[in-house]
């Protein structure tokens, strides 16, 4: 595992440069959803300290006794059910896609004096299977949420699996700009490289490190 990870922190580094940016300007999260603990323990130890994962109640369980060592993101679909949860555990949350969620969100902000930081997930393809605010809809959409108070940080997108990915990187990004957003987490195992070329701040990589689950 430690081997792969150095791989893709070079390979994050050199895409970086290419892209006329400083290597530090890319996080990498390291998508630790699903993992046994003993493929994510040597990337932990290696000095990783930005994890993704995709349900709540997992996290939880995973990252209890190891909570204050790391930066955790949410970046599977958050119901609202576990919000409070969501709020009180998670440093980040990109997965905001709906009012309903946004509105419970801020409640809970409110009502616990937490604040994680928020990305709002674009269904950049507008595929129905995916979640996410349609791009059409988004700049309303956050505008309600800066309404609501919530801390929009940047947008988050899955492009579509079976196109190239970049036509839709430029697309979140242009969407960011114009909404005085920085942040962009896009790009996974198989395309961070493009993403970092599109101006992505975050990449979100598991296969590439943990191997396939």
């Amino acid at each position: 595992m430690s081997d792969a990870y150095a791989s893709i922190q070079s390979r994050i580094a050199a895409a970086a440069i290419a892209a006329g940016r400083p290597p530090e300007a890319v996080t990498l999260v390291a998508v630790s959803k699903q993992q046994p603990w003993e493929h994510i323990a040597p990337v932990l130890a290696a000095g990783q300290r930005v994890f993704g994962e995709n349900r709540v109640q997992e996290a939880m369980g995973r990252w209890r006794d190891d909570r204050d060592q790391v930066e955790l993101r949410l970046i599977g679909p958050l119901q609202t059910n576990k919000a409070a949860e969501a709020v009180a555990f998670f440093d980040v949350i990109e997965s905001l896609d709906r009012e309903k969620l946004a509105r419970v969100l801020a409640a809970e902000i409110a009502r616990q004096g937490k604040t994680p930081r928020l990305y709002v997930q674009v269904n950049i393809g507008e595929e129905p299977q995916k979640a996410g605010v349609a791009p059409a809809e988004t700049d309303g959409f956050l505008r309600l949420c800066r309404d609501l108070g919530l801390p929009i940080e940047g947008l988050m997108c899955i492009p579509p699996a079976d196109e190239a990915p970049e036509p839709y990187f430029t697309a979140l990004a242009a969407l960011a700009a114009r909404n005085g957003l920085e942040k962009l987490s896009m790009g996974m195992s198989d395309d961070f490289e493009a993403a970092i070329a599109c101006g992505a701040t975050s990449v979100r990589v598991g296969s590439a490190i943990f191997g396939r689950r």
